[in-house]
Order: C-alpha cells, then sequence, then structure tokens
C-alpha cells in the first residue's frame, strides 16, 4: 500500500488554512516560504502574483510531499497596492479604492516531490463603494488592515463597502478554491473528503 500524499502549506496565513479546510484538505505542515516578495521593475500586477506564487511553492523543500504557495496581488490599473503596514497607508488605499473598481490577482502553485510545478492565475474585479470619511477611519480603527493586500479584508467589515465583485470570492480572501481543488486533484490529492 502506497503512502498517503502530505501536503505542506507555504504560507502562515489563517484565511488560507481557514479556506482549505473549507474544501476538507488539512495540511500536514505549515513552513512559510522565506521570499523577497518585491516587485521587479516593469513587472504587471498578474504577473507579480503568479510569479510570488510560483516562488513560494519552490522554495520550500519537501522531497515527501506537495507543497502549496499562494499569493494575492490587488491593483488599480498597473499600479499595485502595498500590503499595508501602518494606519498612512491603509488610509490611502482605502482612499484610492474609494468609489471604483479594481482587480484582485491571486496565484496559487503547486510542487511534486518528483519536480512537477502547476499553477493557475484568478483574476477577480470588485467594485467599492465611494467611501466617507467615517466609514474610512472605523475600518482603519478595527485594525482589519493589518499586512492585508490593498488595505484591507473582504471577509471583515469591508465586505460591506463591495458593490460588485465579478471573480473568486475566495480569491479575495486569499485563495481561490475552485483552482486549487483543481491542482490538488490533478497531483493526486484527495479534496473534499472524509
Amino acid at each position: 500500500m502506497t503512502e498517503p500524499l502530505r501536503l505542506v502549506l507555504a504560507s502562515a496565513s489563517p484565511r488560507r488554512l481557514e479556506l482549505l479546510r473549507r474544501i476538507g484538505v488539512e495540511p500536514d505542515e505549515i513552513r512559510p516560504a522565506d521570499i523577497d516578495e518585491s516587485e521587479i521593475p516593469g513587472e504587471t500586477p498578474r504577473q507579480l502574483a503568479e510569479r510570488l506564487a510560483r516562488s513560494k511553492a519552490a522554495a520550500v523543500e519537501a522531497s515527501d510531499a506537495i507543497v502549496l504557495g499562494s499569493d494575492t496581488v490587488v491593483s488599480v490599473g498597473r499600479r499595485i497596492l502595498p500590503k499595508t503596514e501602518d494606519e498612512a497607508e491603509a488610509r490611502k488605499c482605502l482612499a484610492l479604492l474609494s468609489g471604483r473598481g479594481h482587480r484582485v490577482w491571486t496565484g496559487v502553485a503547486l510542487t511534486a516531490p518528483d519536480g512537477r510545478m502547476a499553477s493557475r492565475l484568478v483574476e477577480t474585479r470588485v467594485t467599492f463603494k465611494r467611501l466617507s470619511e467615517d466609514e474610512i477611519n472605523a475600518y482603519v480603527a478595527s485594525n482589519e488592515w493589518q499586512g492585508k493586500a490593498g488595505g484591507y479584508g473582504i471577509q471583515g467589515m469591508a465586505e460591506a463597502f463591495v458593490m460588485r465583485l465579478a471573480g473568486s470570492y475566495s480569491g479575495v480572501m486569499g485563495l481561490p478554491l475552485y483552482e486549487t481543488a483543481n491542482l490538488l486533484r490533478g497531483f493526486g490529492y484527495p479534496v473534499l473528503s472524509s
């Protein structure tokens, strides 16, 4: 009898872990990838999201497991918004997103012990309502923006800002489940099983 496949999640994100659990997947190990996430000059938001997902999956060595890497990039046009680290940055992002559409690019990649790699890139279009100063202040006070691409987490208070969404809600949270499940199945990993 062959050993069951092991899965390593190359991310410390509690949202990605929660999302995997929604499809019946519990990683055997969580080993965040330590890579430089800086953009390369001239790189588009979609290229950045895919490169980072692939780099994270490749950076974690696991001779006996599939490694899953993912990354999310928020953009307005070609402008890439930061993963916000302070209140001023969060306010700037929210003011930019207020009353307009933006794109969320989420890359997901898998590597197998035999060297195979597969990845998918998911684009989601999100439109925010026009935000008042009070709404921005309340959201910043919630601290939900900390470390989030574009200065917001859709699964929290910011969900009330979303007028329209076309694409993958779970992708905006950080892991597109449809594409992730298909990649895992393609590598022989059981999804939605007991």
